[in-house]
């Protein structure tokens, strides 16, 4: 098995230096090839933009093989091209935007089995926003304002990015619906696992888990399980 990284936002602003540079370091190193997927800003037509700002800032790092793929649809899901991109990838890291579309994009198409196939593999499988939501057991489409279920890459489990800012604000609400571990992420901060979904926290924020009744915060640096 390869590693997962949830992100919880703002991924470009230079706080995820330390987790994006420890996930290339997973990956294989600088030559490794890194494949971006901007499916979650395709509904705005942001996808191009996003994209490019993830392939300059992984070149930035020292990340020399950096696309950002044409999975914006269906029918691009199930791409011959995209698909074998993905299969190859050592790292794959789904961008932010609308949860429910890139949680539905990705569903039972070509290209989450690649993904899937890749993670087997020991490739890294990293998210930020919506491409941590959606890696979880259940996704909460803060836009349809219900709970959907996910591509169950982390169990039991419903991620609130932007912690810091306006994910903590569904806190309340969905420790009354869900029975699940909500993961709260603050932006420019993300959790990577170990190969094992043992997480350490990276960056400059902290990962709050509301589960069992306990509230727990684990700053930079600090380990725990899910």
């Amino acid at each position: 098995m390869g590693y997962l990284l949830l992100e919880g936002g703002a991924e470009f602003g230079g706080g995820m230096r330390e987790p994006d540079l420890k996930a290339i370091e997973l990956a294989g190193g600088f030559e490794a090839p890194i494949r971006i997927i901007p499916t979650a800003a395709a509904p705005d037509n942001n996808h191009q933009r996003t994209g490019n700002n993830g392939i300059r800032w992984f070149q930035s790092l020292g990340a020399k093989d950096v696309v950002a793929l044409p999975l914006l649809d269906k029918v691009s899901a199930n791409d011959d091209s995209i698909v074998k991109a993905l299969r190859a990838a050592k790292l794959i890291y789904m961008l932010g935007g609308f949860t429910g579309y890139l949680g539905e994009t990705l569903k039972g198409s070509a290209a989450w089995e690649a993904v899937l196939e890749a993670y087997r593999g020991g490739a890294v499988v990293a998210g930020s926003s919506a491409g941590a939501m959606v890696m979880c057991e259940f996704t909460y489409d803060p836009s349809q304002g219900k709970i959907m279920d996910g591509l169950n890459m982390v169990r039991n489990s419903i991620v609130l990015p932007h912690h810091d800012t306006f994910g903590k604000s569904w806190a309340a609400r969905l420790l009354e619906i869900s029975g699940a571990t909500l993961i709260g992420i603050d932006e420019q901060t993300g959790m990577l696992d170990d190969g094992r979904q043992t997480w350490t926290v990276h960056g400059r924020g902290s990962v709050t888990l509301y589960r069992k009744g306990r509230v727990e915060i684990h700053p930079s640096g600090k380990s725990f399980s899910v």
